[in-house]
């Protein structure tokens, strides 16, 4: 069978075997061996599939995934997420929405220390949806702030996504983390000038609470120092070349396990914090595992019916202006986004996207940090968006409807924050290329 029939019907295999129900992974993995029966035979797979799961991830770089998430747990039962938002809502309370602000700026301090977007919503929405609701917010404010906050943790470093880019198109992993501060900064700030503009005609309630006065601000920090402390030990160290990430990225899970072990709120139940810490980490790294293998085995078909190659060849070779197909290859994300975890996304795009994009002269760099701001995008998008549905468990008494209402308009923001990026690249560049150690 020709490579275009074979797409064609394995593309049209993934969209009814997710209609059936079946696991995204899964979905891809079958799709994947089905087109690659079609074009070669049924021993060549049976012979990919011998080594296969350990070539796509007997990587020394993909040990940082379970590390950085063991850091997230860690500092997430050591209670830095409610000291952080005590901290900020001292901050900008007082402000119309400054609680929904005051969220996010949580966000994006616990997204200093975990590299994922669930645990940071989870996190930081189970202190802070209570606080908003006691307050008489909207709840589409409240669970969409919470939602899209913790896409941050997607973004700031440390992220397991940027890693797993990284890992991907075989781009420094160091300098990934280092290029997601800027991006991290500037959509935090996006998000608080966003609310602020939601609220500001008062149609959208969001009261303030009480201003605090100086000393109790200034004195509030002292909360905030395990953030700085492993931001610092993990960025810091990455930046100036003392250690790479995956020795950051231990370095960085000890501090927050010596962290949790000094807490006195987690001393009661200490050994159970641990073992959900643990948990958590294998769970999640193995969910990372199987999307990645199941996109593989359907990037390997792609890459057998040289469809990345053509459209490489293809795209090089027309008049339409570079920057325009960088544009429509990132919007390609958000309806993919509206059915596939980013996980997934990335692998099964970046053997097509990725060589094109260099061949038009792009920094890899840059791209990465734009494509993993439009998986973003998908964490709070119907009908998968995951933030969302953790948003639903924690705040039971809004239907998810309103939670999806409020969600959007933090979509508006994030697509504000991604031209920002793509039309000032420097933003994203600047720090990795003032690294030590390179």
């Amino acid at each position: 069978m020709d490579a275009t029939t074979a797409t064609l019907i394995a593309t049209g295999l993934i969209f009814v075997l997710l209609l059936l129900g079946v696991p995204v992974f899964a979905a891809l993995g079958l799709a994947g061996v089905a087109g690659i029966v079609m074009i070669e035979d049924l021993a060549f797979v049976l012979n990919r599939l011998k080594s296969f799961s350990y070539a796509q991830s007997a990587s020394y770089l993909l040990t940082v995934i379970p590390l950085f998430i063991l850091m997230g747990a860690f500092a997430h039962h050591a209670g830095i997420g409610s000291r952080l938002f005590g901290v900020a809502r001292n901050w900008v309370g007082h402000l119309r929405g400054g609680l929904a602000m005051a969220s996010v700026l949580t966000c994006a301090g616990f997204a200093a220390t975990s590299g994922s977007s669930v645990a940071t919503a989870a996190t930081v929405g189970a202190v802070a949806i209570p606080e908003m609701k006691k307050s008489g917010y909207d709840p589409r404010l409240s669970a969409g702030a919470i939602a899209a906050g913790g896409v941050l943790g997607v973004l700031i470093p440390p992220s397991v996504l940027l890693i797993f880019y990284a890992a991907l198109t075989e781009v420094s992993a160091g300098k990934m983390l280092v290029a997601g501060v800027l991006p991290g900064l500037l959509s935090t700030l996006v998000f608080i000038v966003g609310i602020w503009a939601v609220t500001a005609s008062g149609k959208v309630p969001a009261p303030a609470v009480p201003r605090q006065g100086w000393r109790v601000r200034l004195a509030s920090l002292k909360d905030g120092w395990q953030v700085l402390a492993l931001f610092l030990i993990v960025l810091g160290g990455i930046y100036l070349g003392v250690v790479t990430a995956t020795e950051a990225a231990a370095v960085g899970a000890f501090a927050a396990l010596l962290m949790l072990l000094c807490a006195r709120q987690a001393r009661p139940a200490l050994g159970r914090r641990l073992y959900e810490s643990f948990r958590s980490a294998i769970t999640t790294t193995v969910m990372v595992l199987f999307a990645m293998l199941g996109a593989g085995l359907f990037s390997l078909f792609l890459s057998l019916a040289q469809i990345p190659q053509q459209i490489a060849e293809a795209v090089v070779a027309s008049n339409v202006p570079p920057l325009l197909i960088v544009a429509l290859l990132l919007l390609s994300y958000f309806p993919l986004g509206m059915f596939l975890d980013a996980f997934s996304m990335l692998v099964i795009t970046l053997p097509i996207m990725f060589p094109t994009v260099v061949s038009l002269g792009f920094d890899p760099i840059w791209f990465g940090i734009l494509a993993v701001k439009m998986c973003e995008i998908g964490l709070i998008t119907p009908p998968v968006g995951l933030n969302v549905f953790v948003i639903a468990g924690i705040d039971r008494s809004t239907p998810l409807t309103r939670i999806f209402q409020g969600a959007w308009w933090f979509v508006i923001m994030e697509f504000v924050a991604t031209a920002i990026l793509f039309a000032f690249p420097a933003i994203v560049t600047v720090l990795p290329e003032m690294m030590l150690g390179k």
